[in-house]
């Protein structure tokens, strides 16, 4: 077989099979005549098959031909490409002849290495994947499997915006039609990102954020689509483009994306990022103005848990010259850090910088405390600094302090057994996330000193659900006067750590539920709490948090929202402390105000629940199941809590 009938054998299974024309016979890929009213699907079907069948074809071939062969197509390929750069395929060396390992054709400038994103590029690769023996190919070969697989995974990413573009065109906001060539609704309905945060299991930004995309490759970017779609642009630097053009008409944005579409694949992000910048402020400056006065409403300041189980705080959309004068100060206070002797590489001694400016603290050895720093002048690059104040410096092992009072103002939770010391167990922190057992401890011991902290005691079942719940009262002075001096508050039985806390039978409690404790906190000349734990029914309900009007009142409110500590909507993590006390079938229609009908919904989701076609069922353990206008349904269950 010469390497032109070799090359075109493999070029057949790459190429789209057309569907005959009207009035046309056309034979199929076993010879057969179609007629030409047959079912596209069948054609369809046949086309993927024979694609299939020639795929495995020449991967044999690949492996079977000599390496005369193999060097002389490996030759004509390389008379034949042009010019490789960095994320191009065929870039580097040719090396001659095609491998007799199961990544044939993968190496620098083979077949394989230069094709698109497609269904077939993936079947290629999962032969050699699940041949068991990667370890005989190349390391160039391997090298041309990464780069295939990021082309066949852009080209897969392409096919669900697509997907998405579509759902745009069949839920257009009211008024709006199709229009354009890409028969595109200038604007779609708010809920469409419900059904792609639900369906995928993601965060509204990250649903919002595949429909915004899928809009703009229709209306706006072509170019940036089909590059997509070919698998030669992955997913991150499609979404570069189109936020840097983002306030562009379409045909600014077809007019930016032309002077960097060449070159966009061969850019690092930010590289790209830089040059799609620059090409929308050449086509639109003014634009580019009002994108950052834009941005500037958007300012915040975002907090994360790390994976590592520590937290992260970030100010974002901030004006350039503030940012910039904010780090040259925290460089310098780092710097100041530096000279007086604490430990650490200058990463670590900035965010130390940034935890003392903020909070007033100074971490400096306590010799250095109140002397004046080495460079506080007019003339330093980020002006005149004052020394943060004397606050108290890092606790043995270098974890800063807890500042007092902080915890007031959020919501720990952690199991009982880790607060009195009997066990290890990890806690919740609002807007963290978990926090392991000695933070959980130290953050309930720093926020027992604040008298604006609050107490609650919640009683779970073994999945974590509440079925019992108390908040704490302070014990009146004249039952504190009257009781008999025990242990010294905050003993811990024999063999366990002492924390402070203590938990102590004080008597029966409401019917139902489980009795009445006193709670103390080991902080001296504080009162010990008391805690009457109501039950919270996980069964049929017995109405007896029940309210006879619209409003559920302070103990039912709190009730759900203890239940469900976000919103009931699936993947929702709005904190139900911030969301609605929503009516599941609605007051005026007869619903009753009570458990069994009403729990936490974030604005958008109790709006989003009031629409004709979305449907929201509530079980009476505290379930419900939401119903999409496409018929999906998903299930949402009460919080289960650390156990």
């Amino acid at each position: 077989m010469s390497s032109d009938e070799w090359e075109a054998l493999l070029a057949a299974s790459l190429d789209e099979v057309e569907p005959p024309e009207d009035g046309e016979e056309h034979l199929d890929p076993e010879g057969c005549v179609l007629p030409p009213d047959e079912d596209l699907a069948a054609l369809e079907a046949e086309t993927d098959r024979f694609a299939a069948e020639h795929a495995a074809d020449a991967v044999y071939l690949a492996q079977a031909e000599t390496a005369e062969l193999a060097g002389r197509v490996a030759a004509d390929q390389a008379r034949k490409r042009g010019p490789r750069g960095p994320g191009l395929p065929g870039s580097g060396e040719v090396i001659p002849g095609i491998s007799a390992g199961p990544a044939g054709g993968f190496s620098a400038g083979e077949c394989l290495d230069t094709a698109p994103g497609s269904a077939v590029l993936h079947a290629f690769l999962e032969t050699a994947a699940d041949s068991g023996r990667l370890s005989e190919a190349s390391e160039d070969e391997v090298i041309g499997l990464i780069t295939a697989a990021d082309r066949a995974e852009a080209a897969a990413c392409a096919v669900k915006h697509a997907a998405a573009a579509e759902l745009i065109r069949r839920r257009p906001a009211p008024g709006c039609t199709l229009t354009g060539r890409a028969r595109m609704p200038e604007s779609y309905l708010d809920s469409a990102g419900d059904e792609v945060k639900w369906a995928l299991a993601e965060i509204r930004s990250v649903a919002d954020g595949v429909l915004s995309l899928a809009h703009d490759l229709e209306v706006k970017l072509p170019g940036t689509r089909a590059l997509f779609r070919a698998g030669r642009l992955r997913h991150s630097k499609v979404v570069i483009i189109a936020r840097q053009t983002a306030l562009l008409d379409p045909d600014e944005a077809r007019q930016a994306e032309e002077l960097i579409l060449g070159r966009a694949p061969a850019l690092s992000p930010g590289a790209l990022r830089r040059a799609a910048a620059l090409a929308a402020a050449q086509v639109n400056p003014a634009k580019a103005k009002k994108a950052r006065e834009h941005g500037a409403r958007d300012a915040r300041v975002e907090r994360w848990r790390e994976d590592s189980g520590n937290a992260g705080l970030a100010g974002r959309e901030l004006p350039a010259a503030q940012v910039l004068a904010m780090d040259q100060r925290i460089t310098w206070w780092a710097r100041e850090l530096q000279a007086a002797g604490v430990p650490g590489g200058m990463d670590l001694l900035r965010a130390r910088a940034l935890t003392d400016l903020l909070l007033n603290q100074d971490s400096r050895p306590a010799a250095c405390r109140g002397t004046t720093p080495h460079d506080t002048g007019a003339d330093h690059p980020a002006g005149p600094h004052r020394a943060p104040g004397s606050g108290a410096g890092p606790v043995p092992g270098g974890i800063p302090p807890i500042p007092a009072g902080y915890a007031g103002r959020n919501h720990l939770t952690t199991p009982l057994t880790t607060l009195l010391g009997l066990a290890d167990r990890p806690g919740l922190l609002d807007g963290l996330g978990p926090v392991d057992p000695w933070q959980a401890r130290d953050l309930a011991r720093g926020s027992a000193a604040s008298p604006q902290t609050t107490w609650c005691l919640t009683v779970t079942d073994h999945r974590g659900r509440a079925t019992g719940h108390a908040c704490a009262r302070p014990e009146p002075r004249k039952h504190a006067r009257g009781r008999k001096r025990g242990p010294p508050s905050g003993t811990s039985p024999p063999g366990t750590t002492s924390t402070g806390f203590t938990l102590t039978p004080a008597g029966p409690g409401p019917p139902g539920g489980y009795g009445t404790w006193r709670f103390t906190t080991g902080v001296p000349g504080q009162r010990p709490w008391i805690l009457e734990i109501h039950p919270i029914p996980a069964g049929p309900c017995d109405h007896g948090y029940q309210a006879h009007g619209h409003d559920p009142g302070t103990r039912l409110r709190h009730l759900t929202q203890i239940r469900h500590a976000a919103c009931t909507a699936p993947m929702c993590g709005c904190p139900s402390t911030r969301a609605d006390f929503e009516h599941n079938i609605p007051y005026e229609a007869g619903g009753r105000t009570c458990l069994c009908n009403g729990g936490p919904k974030c604005r958008h989701d109790h709006q989003l629940k009031q629409e004709p076609r979305w449907k929201v069922e509530q079980h009476p353990d505290g379930t419900f199941d939401w119903t999409t206008p496409a018929g999906r349904t998903y299930t949402t269950g009460p919080t289960e809590y650390p156990i």
